[in-house]
């Protein structure tokens, strides 16, 4: 699932994708099914379901699934009911992770979770351990190649938006929560073509890591990630471009 941060970036440059097609499926279903549970089944005002459709869609999920899964949701359909839980701690250097999961079992979840992050050299922490160190922000990405630098600048400032980042094959536009769609709109207006916009949270500041330390944090991310109750990740760390390019195929 996209959860928008450096780790996500990463991604994006490695060229990561879940190893099966199944697995991606069942974290669109959660989410789906949470979303109409907790905003009602119709897209058109239940933001947070629309943009997981509109995700399921992208990577070719069928129809069928989806609207099974919204008719889980509504109760239409029987079926586990999730929760969503939050789970904090640290990677090797120190790097602060943020888990977010949907779960019909809090203590099979939490049990994968530290024993993930024990086995790759993390630890868990407390709730409130790292979530000091992120800041819940909207944020827009936009490809570079299908967008125009000075155009973008005006339009986003212009609109609300805080700041615009250079993530070097994207510009991430940043917004308060608030404000996302209202600067959303705007730049569709003006007929800039957007990837992504999400609530999300991003790190206040990161930690660059490389050699070794490196690679263990990218294996526990793709570790955490694999599971299937949980549907996204967030870290403070980066890594230069040259040095993940040399670790992706040790990953």
């Amino acid at each position: 699932m996209a959860g928008h941060s450096k780790w996500n970036n990463i991604k994006r440059k490695k060229g990561a994708v879940d190893a099966k097609k199944a697995k991606l499926y069942t974290k669109f279903i959660r989410e789906i099914q949470v979303s109409a549970r907790m905003g009602g089944g119709d897209p058109s005002t239940n933001p947070r379901l629309r943009d997981a459709m509109a995700e399921a869609r992208a990577n070719n999920m069928p129809k069928d699934n989806i609207e099974r899964a919204i008719k889980r949701g509504t109760g239409e359909l029987e079926g586990n009911e999730y929760v969503g839980i939050t789970y904090e701690g640290y990677g090797p250097g120190g790097v602060a992770i943020i888990v977010e999961s949907l779960t019909d079992n809090k203590n099979r979840t939490v049990a994968e979770v530290r024993f993930i992050m024990s086995k790759n050299g993390g630890n868990l922490g407390e709730s409130g351990s790292v979530s000091w160190m992120f800041e819940k922000k909207g944020v827009i990405s936009i490809d570079k190649k299908k967008s125009n630098e000075n155009q973008l600048m005006e339009i986003a400032l212009e609109s609300g938006a805080e700041d615009i980042k250079d993530e070097e094959d994207c510009w991430d536009v940043i917004t308060s929560p608030n404000t996302l769609n209202e600067v959303k709109i705007k730049l569709e207006e003006n007929k800039i073509e957007i990837d992504e916009a999400v609530v999300t949270v991003i790190p206040k500041n990161s930690i660059k890591i490389a050699g070794e330390q490196a690679l263990s944090v990218l294996k526990l991310m793709d570790a955490l990630e694999e599971n299937d109750d949980v549907q996204k990740v967030f870290s403070n760390f980066e890594i230069d471009s040259k040095e993940l390019e040399r670790l992706s195929g040790q990953v």
